[in-house]
């Protein structure tokens, strides 16, 4: 109860004074609905002779691998569901909508916006309930049988769709406390319908298939009506504003069979490109400062202006360029492997699971989309070629204009952009592109967006180092959202991350779970570039806070013929002052620990880890639980012991702290096509 009204105390302070009145007046509105003063929409009848757009056509069943979507339908059929830490969940089919499948938790069925879903007492894990209720799996089924026209996958959707609406009627329940989860579900329904061949299709050809049509369509337009309602604004107009405008957006254009049909499409469109222009910044970056957000983020610009487009409602030849600006911030994290660093959130939420196993390559896969978007031979040489995900956006036609841009021969190396200066990040390195690549990624952007920096990570001034296509020095992830408090705090925390903590306290200040109440502020003084050397130096003053204030300043150089790092970090002050010094390896490396050294041995090279001055204690630390160091999470809800580096000691006043990392190549580098960093080993938590 204590922590529950801190919490809120806090959550206000972020609140400017005409969010605290918008957010009166909602809530008064929300009482008002509960007890029905507010009644619930009234569904008009729909005029199906108004045709929704069509973005997926009937699939060449030669261009996939048709027994792999029958296996993932089939699976989904059996009741066997994967959600993030569970794999094949036997949950049946159709599962609970209401339970939990981690904790078996049984959400209450009351109106659905006085539910707390950020208590676990109350819902369990919302993130894996609220996961089964996005229907990704339903796009499986179409898929299955729009491949192949058999009738147990239209049986398979009839039951899922007719038990989901049955049990979730309009405001009642956790499937109606967020706006976001709405809308996704409706842009899944909105996949699936098409594949099945809309109105026309089996689905609805007889007197139960024409009842589920009924009952379905009286769904969505509640689906709509409430989206249009209930979307986030003020402190929360994040990805989950884009989301919940993508939703309405592609729903009402899909479904443009009711009079506000045409207002909801011009309204959520329009909001839509001003949102991405404003969440996006110039140079290609997402504002929330994480980058599987960024992926998120440009995944929903990509299938909602692909669905503008088809409807005759292109977005702005500033809305397309954005969205390119934001290939090529991915292409520039991307490493020869095509691993990215997992800095800041990581949920592995995907918009629409076009194939099974697409987020293990969900980076790669948008730049393939983006060569046949924007023609870009280096994004094609980046993704490695088409995949399923783009054979399902465009047609056969247009993948085939594009062929040569994939071509073996075609493929060359490419110099990708180096300097996101709006955005906060710089990539140093040398032979990029190459099987000999180095690769460094440093951090002096900002917390996070707006005022809670919701998705932002405590890492100013951190950096991830990537050599020879292997990740060696990583940014560890998250792990958790709305449960193990404990944890969430340590993934976003300073010492998970490669920088310097002083005092044992994190550079910007917890407030909650998506909240910070004091951030650092960091910014880049230099960024050089020549054929010997790269260069880059960055502050923050995320300590200037203490009682004896502490100024951070750090430079890293490369140097590209000896292959070797210098770290040189700057800290200004008077006082005595505890320092750690965080350098987080791959699960990959073994690392041992010579005097000042550290040398880490990798799959394809071998890292010197050296601290040239002052003397500190050198800890390797793996898999510690308290206080919590040396582990990375590679998927939501999974966590795995990997060796954390610690130097640290005390400073008295003012000192330069010199390190630097020599990187030796070993073996020939594999070319895997990666996520956000390796595979996780067997037995990760």
């Amino acid at each position: 109860m204590i922590e529950g009204l801190v919490w809120k105390v806090k959550r206000l302070g972020a609140m400017g004074a005409g969010e605290v009145i918008h957010r009166i007046r909602r809530t008064a509105k929300q009482q008002l609905e509960r007890v029905e003063l507010i009644k619930p929409p009234t569904v008009p009848s729909p005029d199906l002779s108004v045709e929704g757009v069509r973005l997926f056509s009937d699939p060449d069943a030669s261009r996939f691998d048709c027994k792999a979507y029958q296996a993932a339908a089939d699976s989904v059929l059996s009741g066997r569901f994967s959600v993030f830490a569970l794999a094949d969940k036997q949950l049946g089919f159709p599962p609970n909508w209401m339970q939990d499948p981690l904790t078996g938790t049984l959400a209450p069925n009351k109106f659905g916006k006085s539910i707390n879903y950020r208590d676990e007492r109350q819902v369990g894990n919302i993130k894996y309930l609220w996961e089964i209720n996005r229907h990704l799996e339903l796009v499986p089924l179409a898929q299955a049988y729009a491949l192949t026209q058999e009738d147990r996958y239209i049986d398979g959707i009839h039951a899922l769709l007719s038990s989901w609406i049955a049990a979730n009627p309009y405001a009642q329940g956790v499937n109606w406390s967020s706006a976001l989860e709405v809308a996704i579900r409706l842009v899944n329904w909105s996949v699936a319908w098409q594949l099945v061949g809309g109105a026309d299709s089996q689905l609805f050809m007889n007197e139960k298939g024409q009842q589920l049509l009924r009952s379905w369509l009286e769904s969505i337009y509640c689906h709509c009506h409430f989206v249009f309602h209930n979307r986030s604004y003020h402190s929360s107009a994040n990805n989950h504003l884009l989301g919940e405008c993508m939703g309405l957006a592609i729903a009402s254009l899909t479904w443009p069979h009711w009079n506000e049909s045409r207002r909801w499409a011009r309204d959520s469109c329009k909001e839509f490109e001003r949102e991405a222009l404003l969440q996006n910044t110039s140079d290609g970056v997402n504002r929330e400062q994480a980058i599987w957000y960024h992926h998120e983020v440009t995944d929903m610009m990509v299938l909602t202006g692909l669905y503008a487009r088809a409807a005759g409602r292109d977005f702005s030849a500033g809305y397309w360029d954005r969205c390119e600006r934001m290939m090529e911030f991915i292409q520039a994290l991307m490493d020869c492997g095509g691993n990215v660093p997992a800095i800041g959130d990581s949920d592995d939420a995907v918009m629409v699971r076009f194939y099974d196993g697409l987020d293990a390559r969900v980076f790669r896969s948008l730049l393939g989309v983006g060569a046949i978007l924007f023609d870009r031979a280096d994004f094609a040489t980046a993704a490695g070629g088409v995949d399923d995900k783009a054979r399902w956006l465009f047609s056969a036609e247009a993948i085939g204009g594009c062929d040569k841009l994939f071509e073996i021969e075609a493929r060359s190396t490419f110099e990708p952009k180096s300097a996101f200066p709006e955005g906060g990040y710089w990539v140093l390195g040398s032979n990029l592109g190459t099987p000999e690549e180095i690769r460094v990624v440093a951090d002096a952007g900002p917390l996070g967006y707006l005022s809670l920096a919701a998705h932002g990570h405590a890492d100013a001034l951190s950096f991830c180092l990537s050599a020879a296509g292997t990740p060696v020095l990583i940014d560890p992830g998250t792990f958790a959202y709305h449960t193990e408090k404990r944890w969430r705090d340590y993934f976003r925390g300073t010492s998970a991350h490669n920088t310097v903590r002083i005092d044992r306290t994190d550079q910007s200040t917890i407030g909650g779970n998506f909240l910070w109440t004091q951030r650092a502020n960091a910014s880049c003084l230099l960024f050089e570039r020549t054929d010997d050397e790269d260069r880059w130096v960055a502050q923050h003053d995320g300590y200037m806070r203490l009682a004896d204030p502490v100024s951070h300043r750090r430079e890293l150089k490369l140097d590209k013929r000896s292959r070797k790092i210098s770290v040189v970090d700057h800290l200004e002050c008077s006082g005595v002052h505890f320092v750690e010094l965080y350098f987080h390896f791959s699960h990959l490396a073994q690392l041992s620990v010579e005097g000042q050294k550290v040398v880490a041995l990798m799959p394809t090279n071998r890292c010197t880890l050296s601290l040239l001055n002052p003397p500190l204690n050198i800890e390797v630390i793996e898999g510690q639980d308290e206080p919590a160091l040396g582990w990375v999470s590679y998927r939501f809800d999974r966590k795995t012991p990997c060796p954390a580096v610690r130097m640290s000691g005390e400073i008295r006043g003012s000192a330069r702290i010199c390190s630097e990392v020599q990187i030796e190549f070993s073996a020939a580098p594999p070319m895997v096509l990666g996520r956000a960093v390796q595979v996780a080993p067997a037995g990760a938590e």
